[in-house]
């Protein structure tokens, strides 16, 4: 029986699969040449800690990186000394992108030649570094696409500027293939020439777009088109529509037909007005497009709390740009100095800190310089 038993329970364990300690985890892997072991590699580590790279911070946030073979720590730190990288902003950019030791050097000198066709020096380069190291340390295999989308944004006569500010802050738009950057431009360009946009003043038009909002290109370009006939639908004409495109910087892009609707149905019940007044000052104040229906309603509720009319914030709706807070400290401030906000125009609230402390200045001298009476005798020695 005992005989009988332990054969049975042999054949048992054969026939059932082990079942793995840890669920399987998504590795990834830069590249293909690339090998990875539970140990970590130790040449490594010791070269990031003769470089003052903070390993436990890697460990704990990326310590994949510490088990990777093979690695260029020594190899990467010399090139960003070569454009003047202090042993300071080494350690902080392998500390917080150590993912930067998995690029082959061969690839991190195309990288530097290639950023220093934009870059105006090699300063500026090692800032970019320091502040999007993910944006210049890339797989090889995106080279050649950023390499076009550079000489095609330069054909478009592009300030180098405004091309190294989109490679830093939206790589990924650089990273695609170049004929789909080409169509959303073409997009933008013939929705500007079609609402009537002046051809002289397209260029500019464009930098600005593309420098305030770099990821307008990892859009559908037929989202654009959705948008603005749902706004001409809308009643909106086409100057009116290029004022919003111009003001929304590219952001239209990244709304859809279905929550400006409900945002816009929201905004109108909320305030008790028409639909003509509303497309005034949506006008007036393009966030009211693209607001959470939460966030307009807690501004509104704040600024009827803090005295000011439905009328005054119809007539200036731009004040509910500014958070509640915001808007209480610029009242409170106000009212020290005797402005009483239910009385007084809304446009005093408005702008930035600098912006505001500006006018602010301008009502302390008007309430302490005194008035001048031109008709007033002047007083002299009798």
């Amino acid at each position: 029986w005992r005989i009988y038993t332990v054969h049975v329970w042999c054949l048992l364990c054969l026939n059932i699969p082990s079942k793995p300690r840890f669920p399987a985890a998504l590795h990834f892997n830069p590249r293909p040449c690339m090998t990875q072991s539970s140990a970590e590699n130790q040449q490594v580590v010791e070269d990031l800690y003769h470089l003052s790279v903070d390993i436990q911070k890697v460990r704990k946030l990326k310590g994949w990186v510490l088990r990777q073979s093979p690695a260029y720590a020594k190899e990467i730190a010399d090139p960003l000394k070569d454009i003047g990288a202090s042993e300071l902003s080494i350690a902080r950019i392998l500390t917080s992108h150590p993912e930067a030791v998995l690029c082959h050097p061969e690839h991190v000198q195309a990288q530097r030649e290639l950023w220093m066709s934009v870059c105006s020096s090699q300063k500026d380069l090692v800032s970019i570094i320091e502040k999007f190291p993910a944006s210049f340390f890339i797989s090889s295999s995106h080279h050649n696409s950023q390499r076009d989308n550079i000489a095609y944004f330069q054909s478009l006569n592009l300030n180098n500027r405004i091309i190294t500010k989109l490679m830093a802050s939206a790589p990924h738009s650089f990273s695609r293939p170049v004929e789909q950057n080409k169509m959303m431009v073409h997009t933008l360009q013939q929705a500007y020439q079609e609402l009537g946009g002046d051809e002289s003043n397209m260029k500019i038009w464009l930098q600005k777009l593309l420098s305030q909002n770099p990821f307008v290109f990892l859009k559908a370009p037929e989202a654009l088109k959705r948008n603005l006939l749902f706004l001409q639908d809308g009643g909106f004409s086409n100057a009116e529509l290029l004022h919003l495109l111009s003001k929304l910087r590219g952001f239209v892009i990244e709304l859809s037909p279905d929550s400006m609707r409900r945002t816009l149905a929201y905004s109108q019940d909320t305030m008790g007005c028409s639909w003509p007044e509303l497309r005034d000052m949506v006008l007036k104040c393009p966030a009211l497009l693209y607001y959470p229906e939460a966030t307009i309603s807690e501004r509104v509720k704040g600024l009827l709390h803090a005295g000011v009319t439905m009328a005054q914030l119809k007539e200036t709706p731009t004040v509910l740009e500014l958070t509640t807070q915001i808007v209480h400290y610029r009242l409170q401030r106000l009212k020290s100095h005797g402005y009483d906000v239910r009385t007084g125009s809304l446009e005093v609230l408005n702008g930035t800190k600098k912006d505001f402390e500006m006018n602010y200045g301008k009502l302390q001298l008007r309430r302490e310089r005194p008035i001048f009476n031109p008709v007033a005798p002047l007083k002299g020695d009798d």
